[in-house]
Parts: C-alpha cells; sequence; structure tokens
C-alpha cells in the first residue's frame, strides 16, 4: 500500500525525523489560506500523487507570495501528471501539500529497504540526492553506500554515524543526521514499511537535517496490525478493479494487454503470463484467486477481468492441490452464466478432481474450450483472440 508525501511526513514526524511545515489542501482557497497561515517568504506548492517525477511533470511550483500560490494550485489541481512512474495515462491531482521553503545547502538520499539477497534489512545513503536511485545506481555505483542492519539491535548509531560521514554531511550536522537516520529506521520497522525513501534529504543554511520528500510503502500482509496506516489510504490512486479484487480477498493486477488470466497460485500466474507472450499474445492482469476460492469467488474473479474493457479473451489456468478442480469449474459456469459471457473462454484443469470438473465443464452446454495443458491453452487463446 502506498500512501501521500503529507501522510509519509506526518508518520516521519512522530519519530523525531524532521519535516519542513505544511497543510495538505483540496481546493485553491485552502491552498491560499494554507500558504497565509504559514507565513514564509517562500512557499512550495507541491502536487500529491502516487509517483515520483512530480517535479519534472510540473507538479511542484515555488512561490513567493500567495497570489502566485493561488495560480500554482489552480494550473496543478485537477491536472493530469504524466510521470515515469504514472504510465502514459498520468493520474489526475486532487490534493496539494502547502508547505513551507526552505534554504537549502545540499541534497542527498537516504532510503530503507529490505534486501532480499541477504534477508536483511538495509539503509542506504548517497551525496547524489534529487536523483533517482536507480540513475546513481547505474551511472555513478560507488556513491551509494549500505548499512545492513542486525534485526535484533536495530540500526546502530555508529552505523548511521558511518553513513553520514560517507556521503559527506557537515561534520556540525553528523548528530542530527544521525537522529535522523535513527528515526527513519525505527519509522520503517515499527510500521511494516516495504521502502521508506527520503529523496532528497536536504541540509539548511539554519543548521537542520530535513526530509524534503517522503516516500512510504507498506506491507499489505501487515496492514491488519497498522490501522493507522490504513486509514492513510486513497482509494483515487488505486485501479478499481485491484480495489474490487481486494475485498474478495484476489491478488489482482491490471495490466495492458487483452487476455484476461485466472489463476490459482503466484508462480503459476506468473508462468502463465509468460507462456501466453511467448505465443504472441499479451496478458490483460495477473490474477491469482489463491488456494481456497469458492465458486463465488471465482464469479467474482470473471466480473473483474470483464470489466476491463481491453479484455478480448480469458484463459483460466488451474493446478488443483487444495483447490479442487470441480469447485472451480462449477465457478466457471456460474460466472459465465451470470455474466453472459460471450468472449472466448479457454479452461485447462489439471489436479484434485480433474475429470469431475472437466464432467461439469463438458455439461454446461457452454461455449468452454478445454485444454490438455498449459501451452495447449495459451496457444488457443491467443490464436482466438487474434481471430476475433
Amino acid at each position: 500500500m502506498n500512501i501521500h508525501e503529507y501522510q509519509g511526513k506526518e508518520i516521519l514526524r512522530k519519530y523525531g525525523v524532521k519535516v519542513p511545515n505544511g497543510y495538505v489542501a483540496y481546493t485553491v482557497d485552502e491552498a491560499v489560506e494554507a500558504a497565509d497561515k504559514l507565513g514564509t517568504s517562500v512557499t512550495v506548492v507541491k502536487a500529491q500523487i502516487h509517483a515520483g517525477g512530480r517535479g519534472k511533470a510540473g507538479g511542484v511550483k515555488v512561490a513567493k507570495n500567495l497570489d502566485e500560490v493561488r495560480t500554482y494550485a489552480n494550473e496543478i489541481l485537477g491536472k493530469t501528471l504524466v510521470t515515469h512512474q504514472t504510465g502514459p495515462e498520468g493520474k489526475e491531482v486532487k490534493r496539494l501539500l502547502i508547505e513551507e521553503g526552505c534554504d537549502i545547502q545540499k541534497e542527498y538520499y537516504v532510503g530503507v529497504v529490505l534486501d532480499r539477497a541477504t534477508s536483511r534489512v538495509v539503509m542506504m545513503a548517497s551525496e547524489e540526492g534529487g536523483t533517482e536511485i536507480e540513475e546513481v545506481a547505474a551511472e555513478t555505483p560507488e556513491k551509494i553506500f549500505k548499512e545492513i542492519i542486525d534485526p535484533v539491535v536495530g540500526l546502530l548509531p555508529y552505523q548511521a554515524r558511518r553513513l553520514a560521514f560517507n556521503i559527506n554531511i557537515p561534520d556540525e550536522l553528523n548528530g542530527k543526521a544521525v537522529k535522523f537516520m535513527m528515526g527513519l529506521y525505527q519509522a520503517f520497522v515499527d510500521k511494516d514499511c516495504s521502502i521508506a525513501e527520503i529523496n532528497p534529504l536536504v541540509t539548511t543554511g539554519d543548521g537542520e537535517v530535513l526530509a524534503l520528500d517522503a516516500k512510504m510503502n507498506f506491507d499489505d500482509n501487515a496492514l491488519y496490525r497498522q490501522k493507522d496506516v490504513i486509514e492513510y489510504r486513497d482509494l483515487d490512486e488505486e485501479d478499481e478493479k485491484e480495489i474490487e479484487a481486494s475485498k474478495y480477498d484476489l491478488s489482482y493486477v491490471a495490466l495492458d494487454g487483452n487476455i484476461g488470466c485466472m489463476v490459482n497460485g503466484a508462480g503459476l500466474a506468473m508462468s502463465t503470463m509468460d507462456i501466453i507472450k511467448h505465443y504472441g499474445g499479451e496478458p490483460a492482469n495477473f490474477l491469482d484467486v489463491g488456494g481456497g476460492a469458492t465458486a463465488e469467488k471465482v464469479t467474482e474473479a470473471f466480473k473483474i477481468i470483464l470489466s476491463d474493457k481491453n479484455v478480448k479473451g480469458i484463459f483460466v489456468n488451474i493446478f488443483g492441490g487444495i483447490m479442487k478442480c470441480d469447485v472451480i469449474a462449477e465457478g466457471v459456469v456460474a460466472a459465465t452464466k451470470e455474466v453472459g459471457l460471450n468472449l472466448p473462454l479457454v479452461v485447462r484443469l489439471e489436479g484434485t478432481n480433474v475429470d469431475l470438473g472437466k464432467k461439469i465443464l463438458n455439461e454446461s452446454g457452454l461455449n468452454i474450450i478445454p485444454a490438455d495443458s498449459m501451452a495447449d491453452g495459451a496457444e488457443k487463446i491467443v490464436s482466438l483472440v487474434k481471430e476475433a
């Protein structure tokens, strides 16, 4: 789950991480009122969407007075920002962060992630702040420093000091930088983050170490114990189909293709998408119904797939272990009848109760095309979609 920059800063402030003062605004008048309340000579008007690269897309403006705040807020609110993370369709700006300006001396990068290679949390830092960390890694990897953190003791002060030293934080601000990093790490752990990224971290003319931006993502599997984090969820920033899928505990991710996929198991779902690509097709989604799907769950999965207007055909690929093939078959038949499916539908069943499942499909009287294997099914649905 993602949250907005201003929400991330609210969390970080509670952990002693210094952030600029600011207010969220949903209208132009609210933006001007917020700037007036801040009372600073320079005000920053920042679009709030779940994507990076906002500045390059015109979503961050520096205002010198209230008239400029009004002009920029009017310009950005309602605008569709297209960045490298939004895709070509972009995202509409529905809220702003109105923030005090600051006297930036130098920009740095600090981020906390889970390193799967070491199975440890890692804090990364670089003096190349304000730049995408992927670019730094590709062009000047020697400027990225890492500290692998022992989960038993957490981030230790000497590790934070070493990072601050390596990225050339001024000596007189070393203590503040250490406090900043310790707070960032604690927020990452306490809130079950998958990433906590500050880009840029800045040092200022008045001797502060501030998080000028904040990106925090959270592990969906831990949200049940993060009630305060769930309150930050912005459904306007999420795909409607993915929101609907979450209501039925379906793992769904929308893609750009035209072949809908319904599979049980994440690994099999990935393989199914790969083999569709192999035969020249384009998957429209990742959809894992899980091991305990019911006929109702399968029906809802069908509805979600069909709500994507780009879908021209559906491939159901089930390997029954815990999931029984007859249950899937009943769900497929029920869904096909309920939604009045008129698109090509290829079904491959294998595993527990496979004969019963195939019998249910064969006796349904519906135009369901059986497949003997995953490859056979992928080849058939790609061919049918191309003919349509």
